[in-house]
């Protein structure tokens, strides 16, 4: 479960301001942010689907519990199969499809991911997510995507494939335990895409889920960027955090 589930909106602190802007202009009129830039993530190509959705993409996890569906929350990481860290990350369309259906009828659509070249980028990772990432036995890959609901919310996600799952484990944790702690970046919509590039100080909510070597992180913003009504937010994150962490469990879990 997500650390901040059980805080009313009127008692959850205001969360951070994220140390990073998200695009080039913010950049260039804060150049006084530690991080420098984020970069917008990519539109899907032709070539990658042309926004069709895979036939076999699954929406959310089976109600029943199961190791290979992790609710949204810190969660211990499944055991893949043997030499499973050999493996490569997940295919990007596996993990992020171009649409995500909820059992409550919500869509959620594909807006852009991209593979990034590494997985310690400082212009899309936190200096502590950064050092736990060299502290551990390697990671495979980082890949992000970004999604909207019909009212043009914001959802980011990002899958940290890890060469060993215990170091999965390690980073859920840790990560969970600090829900204001923004160690990871939301993207800027790429241009064309119709969503606004949101302000730094937007407000966001994360939460975290874990499966096999794959540590997966949702990003939640209101398309206003409005600092309020952060349990509604949560509950909006959670049903597209659990397709993807579904998608990628059944990658992880692959004999």
């Amino acid at each position: 479960m997500n650390t901040s589930d059980n805080i009313p909106d009127q008692d959850r602190p205001e969360p951070r301001k994220p140390v990073w802007p998200r695009n080039l202009a913010l950049a260039l009129a804060a150049a006084a942010v530690a991080f420098g830039a984020m970069k917008a993530v990519e539109p899907p190509s032709e070539d990658a689907g042309g926004g069709t959705p895979p036939a076999a993409a699954p929406a959310v996890p089976p109600a029943a519990p199961s190791p290979t569906a992790p609710s949204a929350g810190a969660q211990s990481a499944t055991t893949p199969p043997a030499a499973a860290e050999s493996r490569p990350a997940v295919p990007l369309e596996q993990a992020f499809p171009a649409e995500v259906r909820a059992d409550s009828g919500t869509v959620y659509t594909k807006v852009a991911a991209k593979t990034l070249d590494s997985c310690t980028f400082q212009d899309s990772v936190g200096p502590r997510l950064i050092s736990m990432i060299k502290r551990s036995k390697g990671c495979v890959s980082h890949q992000v995507a970004l999604y909207k609901d019909a009212r043009n919310n914001q959802f980011n996600l990002s899958v940290f494939t890890m060469r060993e799952p215990a170091d999965t484990v390690h980073l859920v944790t840790q990560l969970a335990m600090a829900f204001d702690d923004y160690q990871v970046g939301a993207q800027a919509p790429p241009p064309g895409s119709g969503l606004p590039t949101l302000a730094p100080d937007s407000g966001m909510i994360q939460a975290f889920t874990g499966t096999g070597r794959a540590m997966v992180v949702g990003l939640g913003q209101w398309s206003d960027g409005r600092q309020s009504d952060y349990q509604e937010l949560t509950d909006r994150l959670d049903p597209l955090l659990k397709g993807v962490t579904a998608n990628v469990s059944a990658h992880e879990t692959r004999s």
